[in-house]
């Protein structure tokens, strides 16, 4: 008889995001221990409803680590099985990607696992579970039997593109697919501001060629684009291309906007885009209500219009398109009084309920809130989506963005330092972030928001931090990374500020005491050359990717911890131009549509307190 299962709060396993239910799950057999071991072939068997996406998931999971593969029509009566199946949808409403995943042992402890979800997307998402199991198992192999009963608390999870800079390369694209893979984040909406075939070009195709210094700056061919469609197909990402076509939306003399549109979906379906997004953000807001009417009218033809091209009865589910997304001129209510906001929105209630309108909140930078949500959602009429400008630098493009939520609020000054996430978020089915102008290092924050929107209730802010550091980089430079992120930050942190303080304390008495300084400079000097070691991480792309984003800031904190530790000790080391130094650079993009305009930055890190102390050592 199967003994009662045992409810444990922490869980025999650590997983991302934090699954809503795990419980140790004994053995059917009493003379077995509870715990199983793969055997070194794997069968998976997929019943009816599981896509070839999900099956090759599976294997790709299964052989990465380590294990040989084959698919099988049924359950083999030898060896460890992997069995995937759908069991219907999902009965709780706000419940999304639901599935059951069981591990247990067979009559010789070999590891059975059985992931069963409401459809074949959610046990793609339980793959990402029994991917995270699978590394950690111990030397001798055993894996602690499991039940995992979970779901996410918001449907639609994942990034907007949508910030003014650099566009991400293809390579870093793909690489934050397979990531947003791994920790079960399923929206990637493309709205690069700096694109020009996004807004100044937008009805015009992609290009075919382009040249080596606009890939620097972003520019994608037609092979890229269909390249990272199929990247984002296999991943279970839906890639959401958006159009950006300005004023020409709102223009009642513009009699072919719909059908530029349409000729512009239609050469990007034909590269693989199944969704499409239409942005008129940051080109005035209307206030005649005919024009209101207009951009009302349009939005509902093009989605008439979409759906009788690609979503006729009898459309395989691969050819169809799913609805649009629409991020309207007014997309941050507080900008006008509330009589004026309740008339945009209202204008908006005509349109298909199955668009997905954006919000940013009161604020262009607000945190998601019920409040904002609720109050929106009735004059539009439905729930509304959340496009959340985090951890967006493109404000502030020297700062970076790299610690905890709750910290990353208080040095982002756009947001107010003491908002916090909701407890129980409502009102929405789509929260995605805006992102740094560094995809890799935009992995930590979004590790955590893709904790936050699976489990709200459970999300602790720095624990999730903590192993955001270990999902994104090798064990070594997790550690190293960890402890120097708080001087990468513009407001370099406490612990500079306390040590400097008491430094110039002892000069001010006449008894110079530099050693507790120096100790602590020493630190950051030898963590910033550990970093420096991911550029040579050629077997791990994601890495040097990681290194390419921070290598600015960690370049420079290398130099000024060099400085100061020189000056501390008395050897009046060259002064550094840490404005001029090209090693300290980087390019961003400007502007939008035909504004576009490239220009350099520097690197700010320690700009609070280690920037200004040099200086002062400087004048002593």
């Amino acid at each position: 008889m199967m003994t009662a299962l045992v409810l444990n709060a922490n869980g025999p396993y650590t997983i991302y995001p934090t699954p809503h239910m795990m419980a140790i799950k004994p053995s059917a057999f009493t003379n077995i221990a509870d715990t199983a071991i793969f055997t070194p072939q794997i069968s998976i068997v997929a019943q009816s409803g599981i896509d070839q996406a999900t099956i090759e998931r599976a294997r790709l999971v299964l052989e990465k680590h380590g294990f040989q593969t084959a698919v099988a029509h049924k359950t083999p009566k030898a060896g460890s099985v992997v069995k995937l199946l759908v069991i219907g949808p999902e009965e709780e409403p706000r419940h999304y990607d639901h599935y059951l995943l069981t591990l247990s042992a067979g009559m010789k402890g070999e590891a059975q696992v059985t992931i069963g979800g409401e459809n074949t997307d959610a046990v793609f998402c339980g793959l990402a579970t029994l991917d995270q199991m699978l590394a950690q198992r111990n030397s001798s192999g055993k894996m602690p039997c499991v039940l995992i009963d979970d779901y996410a608390d918001v449907q639609n999870r994942g990034i907007i593109e949508g910030y003014y800079g650099v566009p991400y390369t293809a390579m870093v694209t793909k690489d934050l697919f397979q990531f947003m893979a791994r920790y079960k984040m399923n929206t990637y909406m493309y709205g690069a501001k700096s694109d020009p075939y996004h807004s100044h070009l937008w009805s015009e195709p992609y290009p075919t060629h382009i040249t080596p210094e606009q890939e620097r700056i972003g520019y994608l061919t037609q092979d890229m684009m269909r390249d990272i469609t199929a990247a984002a197909h296999k991943n279970k990402v839906n890639f959401v291309w958006a159009i950006h076509p300005g004023k020409a939306f709102s223009d009642p003399a513009d009699a072919t906007v719909l059908d530029r549109i349409m000729g512009k979906f239609e050469s990007m379906y034909q590269l693989g885009v199944r969704q499409f997004g239409v942005f008129v953000d940051d080109v005035g807001v209307p206030s005649d209500p005919a024009i209101m009417r207009l951009c009302a009218d349009r939005l509902t033809q093009l989605q008439h219009r979409i759906d009788a091209r690609w979503n006729t009865p009898g459309a395989a589910p691969t050819d169809t398109v799913k609805p649009l997304h629409y991020v309207p001129q007014l997309y941050a209510y507080g900008w006008v009084d509330l009589d004026k906001a309740r008339t945009f929105y209202e204008s908006l209630r005509s349109t298909p309920s199955k668009i997905n309108i954006y919000i940013t909140g009161k604020n262009v930078w607000s945190v998601p809130n019920n409040h904002d949500l609720e109050l929106v959602s009735q004059w539009v009429g439905r729930e509304v989506s959340w496009w959340w400008n985090y951890p967006c630098n493109d404000q502030d493009p020297t700062k970076l963005f790299v610690m905890d939520t709750y910290t990353n609020f208080r040095d982002e000054t756009h947001i107010i330092s003491t908002d916090r996430l909701e407890r129980q978020l409502q009102g929405t089915r789509t929260v995605i972030i805006n992102p740094m102008q560094q995809g890799e290092l935009s992995k930590i924050a979004l590790f955590s928001v893709a904790d936050y929107t699976w489990n709200n209730q459970d999300y602790n802010s720095q624990h999730s931090w903590e192993d955001a550091l270990t999902a994104v980089l090798p064990p070594k430079q997790a550690a190293t990374f960890g402890r120097l992120a708080p001087f990468l930050r513009y407001y370099d942190g406490d612990a500079m500020d306390y040590y400097i303080t008491r430094y110039k304390q002892s000069v001010s008495r006449g008894k110079p005491t530099p050693d507790s300084l120096i100790g602590l400079l020493t630190q950051v000097n030898q963590d910033c050359h550990t970093l420096m070691q991911l550029q040579l991480s050629s077997s791990d792309q994601s890495a040097a990717l990681f290194y390419e984003d921070l290598r600015p800031w960690v370049q420079r904190l290398e130099a000024m911890s060099n400085e100061a530790i020189g000056l501390l000790k008395g050897e009046n080391p060259p002064a550094i131009d840490y404005e001029g130094d090209p090693r300290f650079q980087f390019n961003i993009l400007g502007g939008m549509g035909n504004q576009i305009s490239l220009a350099v930055r520097t690197a700010q890190p320690a700009a609070q307190s280690l920037a200004p102390f040099i200086t002062w050592l400087r004048q002593q």
